[in-house]
């Protein structure tokens, strides 16, 4: 799912390998980028084990993981990544078609999405120009939904949501709001 990268106006995106950890560990090192998702920096060995993990694969066959490094065009450097982890599930429950097994329910497929960008490049819209880009090469890959977790203080995050196409559907999870973009099918 979604192997290739989607080019944008300043932006490359470039499918994750565990060698960009070293160059990633330095564009997410500032801790006041984890005021609103949580944690700490990580090292550049924590990012390598993380990125193997990542590009290995989901274990569920039904779920791909999908991340991309971007690599700012003019620069030649790494300034953040876009994700998308895309699930197909079972559209209609068995109370709507108790007699369908899963595989003959029709399949709706789901994409959570995330974004970042180092500090040192934040308020240039690269991860607006990012998310509208991995929403457009969603639509092309039969995705239905498009989902992002924010918190409700996170009003730049919130703002590349909705300059994405998603909006705020007042649902709670684990303290974020969801925002939704459902795709023409």
């Amino acid at each position: 799912m979604l192997a290739e990268p989607v080019r944008t106006d300043r932006l490359d995106p470039v499918p994750l390998r565990v060698e960009h950890a070293t160059e990633m560990a330095g564009v997410l090192s500032d801790p006041a980028l984890y005021t609103f998702i949580g944690g700490t920096p990580w090292s550049a060995a924590e990012l390598r084990e993380r990125y193997a993990r990542l590009v290995a694969g989901s274990p569920d066959p039904h779920v791909s993981w999908c991340t991309w490094v971007l690599r700012l065009r003019a620069e030649g450097r790494l300034t953040g990544t876009v994700q998308a982890t895309v699930a197909e599930r079972p559209q209609a429950t068995v109370a709507e078609r108790p007699q369908a097994t899963v595989a003959e329910r029709p399949q709706a497929t789901v994409a959570g999405v995330a974004w970042v960008v180092g500090t040192g490049r934040q308020g240039r819209g690269l991860a607006t120009e990012a998310a509208r880009a991995l929403v457009g090469a969603l639509r092309g890959h039969r995705v239905r939904t498009v989902l992002a977790r924010i918190r409700p203080a996170h009003h730049a995050s919130a703002a590349v949501a909705r300059a994405a196409g998603l909006a705020p559907t007042g649902e709670l999870h684990d303290g974020e709001i969801t925002w939704r973009l459902d795709l023409a099918g």
